[in-house]
């Protein structure tokens, strides 16, 4: 007898409905085909142990499985619940009259339970637009994938409830979840506040400028001047994400298998900081299975690479691509895959070796060669795509033991907010452009173009600084920003000048600068 059920495949962002075809013969051969990996040949074993911890007997006779499209690369367990169950429907213990209204996916344990898998929400899409009646899901992926809706989502805890589901003998009710409900109701609960944060007033605006216009940032300055501190509540004062947004991060947070257990969409931006030891796989993605990098995990949100120096230089310089683009296309011998990764890349990092050059309370034991070979672990072109940059001085002990708490993250963001709403209207014609750090050439001589001061003070800038002219373009990116801050309709030659203050980094000659240490 021959059988059909229906799972899907996650390569990269890709889903593609995958056929289980299950033919039974007189014979004692299992044969499994369709470019199945190691994972989905050893389902025969789990199946096997499965069925008969439940009550039912292995088929003795010829198998053949089929994964169509046989040429579709299949990795993962999920494939364990749909081959039992055609296993089982082809040898009639079940009926075969709901297997073409529904998808299923989970991976089976020996005794029969479901486990979770990864890429459940993805999947459920998928289902949805093929017309599956419904999909059978591990119970721990049931509040993932009910965010779908117009698509019955039931979650089962092993494979006695799902022969019983099909048999009619067990009456399952679909998952059923308030998405929006969920989604707003904790969009503005953070851990932590800016309000923590006491002086530091330069550095909290110039975050607030880089979360006003989706800017990258990097903050140079000695140990404990509250770099890191300040990058963690970044988020607190992000714009709170769309539901398409959320949809797609919670989509590339599911395929890594990132999601927490009984959880919906993601309703926060993400905040990524990986150690600096990391790999140049795991910061863009890849693998011998491709897999979402770090950058890609970031996206609609944070990556914030702490002591960037300390970074393998290889490393860094895979990110230079990324951050123009907004998306990584990773090429191999045997896949092609397409990540997006818009994100907001915010660094910090020591002046020199040692921490303290330009410390006033210590002194720097650092050669001027060793500052410049420290700083040229950071390259130009990776450099020139940091939109602002900031230096950050010690806290003074008057501002450290100031009893009033900074300015709160809630009344930032607002002014966050606003110039956002700017930015969405002035970009609303372009697909996607959502803020000012996404302007093209073209777009920034239109919306930001200086007048006869701000060019004088630019063309002084660029001479004195050395800058390139990306940098030139950054320079009239970050000013349309604090124009859209004090909601001015162009971009005044004080705008110019506070965004010119951003850029004391380009050149990297703080040996040269003649700071006290």
């Amino acid at each position: 007898m021959l059988v059909k059920t229906y799972c899907a495949a996650v390569n990269g962002m890709e889903v593609t409905t995958v056929t289980v075809e299950v033919s039974l013969t007189r014979g004692v051969m299992f044969h499994l085909t369709g470019l199945a990996d190691v994972a989905v040949k050893e389902s025969h074993d789990r199946i096997t142990s499965a069925l008969q911890n439940n009550g039912f007997k292995f088929p003795i006779a010829d198998i053949t499985a089929n994964l169509a499209p046989a040429d579709l690369k299949k990795e993962g367990s999920a494939f364990d619940l749909p081959l039992a169950i055609a296993i089982l429907a082809a040898n009639e213990d079940i009926p075969a009259t709901k297997l073409d209204k529904y998808m299923l996916v989970g991976e089976l344990s020996l005794d029969g339970s479901l486990q979770p898998v990864k890429g459940a929400l993805p999947i459920a899409i998928k289902a949805r637009a093929e017309h599956f009646k419904g999909l059978i899901v591990p119970k721990a992926n049931e509040h993932e994938a009910a965010v779908v809706d117009t698509l019955e989502v039931y979650g089962m805890e092993n494979i006695s409830q799902v022969i019983n589901f099909l048999n009619g003998s067990y009456d399952a009710e679909p998952c059923i979840i308030d998405t929006r409900k969920e989604f707003y109701e904790n969009q503005y609960d953070f851990d932590l506040d800016f309000a923590d944060v006491r002086g530091q007033e330069n550095v909290k605006r110039a975050l607030e400028i880089a979360a006003a216009g989706g800017h990258n940032i990097i903050m140079i300055g000695p140990p404990g001047s509250g770099k890191s501190m300040m990058a963690k509540r970044l988020p607190s004062i992000l714009p709170p994400l769309s539901l398409s947004e959320s949809l797609e991060t919670t989509q590339i947070h599911s395929i890594a298998g990132k999601l927490k257990r009984n959880s919906g969409l993601i309703n926060q931006r993400p905040f990524r900081s990986p150690h600096h030891t990391i790999s140049e796989v795991a910061l863009v993605g890849g693998g011998a299975n491709p897999m979402p990098g770090e950058i890609t995990l970031a996206h609609n949100g944070v990556l914030f690479c702490d002591e960037l120096p300390e970074f393998n230089k290889h490393t860094l310089e895979v990110l230079r691509q990324p951050l123009e683009d907004r998306q990584i296309t990773i090429s191999r011998a045997k896949y092609t895959v397409s990540y997006p990764c818009s994100f907001m890349f915010v660094a910090s990092m020591n002046p020199c070796p040692c921490g303290y050059y330009g410390d006033p309370t210590h002194n720097c034991v650092c050669s001027p060669g060793q500052i410049h070979r420290y700083l040229s672990k950071i390259s130009g072109p990776l450099l020139d795509r940091i939109d602002i940059q900031c230096e950050i001085s010690p806290l003074p002990f008057a501002d450290m033991s100031q009893a009033s708490p900074g300015e709160s993250s809630r009344n930032i963001r607002e002014r966050v907010i606003t110039a956002r709403a700017l930015q969405t209207k002035r970009f609303e014609e372009y697909k996607n452009v959502h803020c000012n750090a996404q302007m093209s050439e073209r777009m920034i001589h239109h919306f930001a173009e200086p007048d006869s001061d701000s060019i004088a003070l630019l063309r002084n800038a660029m001479e004195r600084l050395k800058l390139s002219a990306r940098a030139y373009n950054r320079i009239l990116k970050v000013a349309r920003t604090i124009a859209d801050l004090v909601g001015s309709p162009t971009v005044l030659s004080e705008h110019i000048a506070e965004a010119i203050s951003y850029r004391n980094l380009d050149r990297g000659d703080w040996a040269e600068r003649g700071i006290p240490c």
